[in-house]
């Protein structure tokens, strides 16, 4: 009996060359457009309204440690399923591709969670289906990710990354203006549950995926799975260097992001206006946040450098940080956020490429991508509940904001000693 063969002129696990086109490009931002929306909308507006309804506290500090719990159990089921998902659609043989059975598969967990999650009038069972939301949001971004690495040139990764990060801002906007302004009458979890579904299947219809053949499939034991979701910093530095990069750039945005709608109503005493004052302000943020993707993006591309542009990312997130915390004054946050969204911005997208172009292994590009995710998702998860503690407990919202600026900072210093990447 003869031994299986790869097909003719395959050669697996290469580095693309080809660009991908405007069509493929418009396909992915609008899976990312449906995915954000869906996981922002609750975080930052759907989400705390829930908890405080069910709660209805004699304290706010109440609710934001309940809604800080709930976002930090999300967060630990996000910490094992985006490793997980990733490595297991690295070794998928599926003839549909590698990764596309993933991105149905999460899809289908995202939306349904997200619709059990409106009928919740517990808070643990709110907490329950949050945490199956968020497995569906990583298995869903886990694949979709990895596809950067899979089908996009590096010359292109800054552009197209920044079709990742553009549509985070839209879509938490569209979201937030959708549910509070257009379809009022509209239960927001089911409509941001059909929207994503909507959203994702044009790219999951109409993009290929390369076909694994099995011959190439390495054997699974669970030992080497588990020995895969610790990469060695020492073997490999500059994976190293960029996770703590992104998880301490991550965690001073979250901690400026998430507690916003409560540094409104609290803060500022603006409790009767900060539906109304939360659009505003995240608009401001979607416009530079989307310049500074898509231009910063594109020019990294083309000057063939991305650490400048992380570490400037990073300290602008920093000031915008400090303003809040030592001017709190509405007018003044508008600028805030404006420099915000220009750090975040450029931030999200060319930390993504550069991202692509330090992983250890080309067989393993989806594991190692879903831990590189986890820096990303894991400190919006956690937020709530450290930040509840620093407002709580520490120094009020102002001590918030420092501890954000100085994450931030840290994080721009910490991309410095990556080498392979200019």
């Amino acid at each position: 009996m003869t031994a299986p063969t790869l097909p003719p002129a395959f050669t697996p696990f290469a580095e693309p060359k080809r660009k991908v086109t405007a069509g493929w490009i418009a396909l992915f931002a609008t899976a990312w457009f449906g995915i954000w929306m869906a996981q922002l909308t609750p975080i930052q507006l759907l989400l705390p309204l829930q908890v405080d309804a069910i709660l209805q506290p004699e304290a706010w500090t109440q609710s934001v440690v309940a809604f800080g719990i709930i976002s930090g159990i999300a967060g630990a089921c996000a910490l094992l399923a985006y490793p997980i998902t990733g490595a297991l659609s690295d070794r998928t043989t599926s003839r549909f591709g590698r990764r596309r059975p993933w991105i149905l598969a999460g899809t289908i967990v995202f939306a349904v969670a997200l619709t059990l999650l409106g009928l919740q009038t517990t808070i643990v069972g709110v907490g329950v289906f949050w945490s199956l939301a968020l497995i569906g949001f990583c298995m869903l971004t886990a694949a979709l990710t990895a596809t950067i690495s899979d089908q996009v040139p590096v010359n292109q990764r800054g552009f197209v990354s920044g079709w990742v990060s553009a549509p985070q801002a839209l879509g938490t906007v569209f979201g937030i203006i959708l549910v509070t302004v257009i379809l009022t009458s509209i239960p927001g979890y089911p409509l941001m549950a059909l929207l994503l579904i909507l959203l994702v299947l044009p790219f999951l219809a109409v993009v290929p995926d390369e076909v694994l053949p099995k011959i190439l499939r390495p054997p699974f034991t669970l030992p080497a799975l588990v020995k895969g979701f610790w990469v060695n910093p020492i073997t490999y530095p500059d994976f190293g260097w960029t996770l703590l990069s992104r998880v301490l750039v991550n965690i001073g945005n979250a901690l400026g992001t998430t507690l916003l709608l409560y540094f409104i109503m609290f803060g500022l005493g603006r409790e009767e206006t900060a539906a109304d004052d939360l659009l505003m302000l995240t608009l401001v943020y979607l416009v530079f946040f989307i310049l500074a993707a898509l231009g910063f993006g594109k020019l990294s591309d083309k000057i063939g450098q991305r650490k400048p542009f992380v570490y400037a990312a990073a300290y602008l997130q920093g000031l915008a940080a400090l303003i809040i915390a030592f001017v709190p004054d509405f007018t003044i946050t508008f600028i805030a956020a404006a420099i915000l969204g220009l750090g975040y911005g450029c931030f999200m997208a060319v930390d993504q490429a550069l991202a692509t172009q330090v992983l250890p292994n080309s067989h393993t590009r989806g594991k190692d991508l879903g831990i590189m995710n986890i820096a990303t998702t894991v400190p919006q998860a956690v937020a709530p509940l450290l930040g509840a503690w620093l407002v709580a407990l520490f120094a009020g919202f102002t001590g918030l904001f420092v501890v954000s600026a100085i994450a931030a900072t840290l994080g721009g210093f910490a991309i410095l000693p990556v080498k392979k990447v200019k």
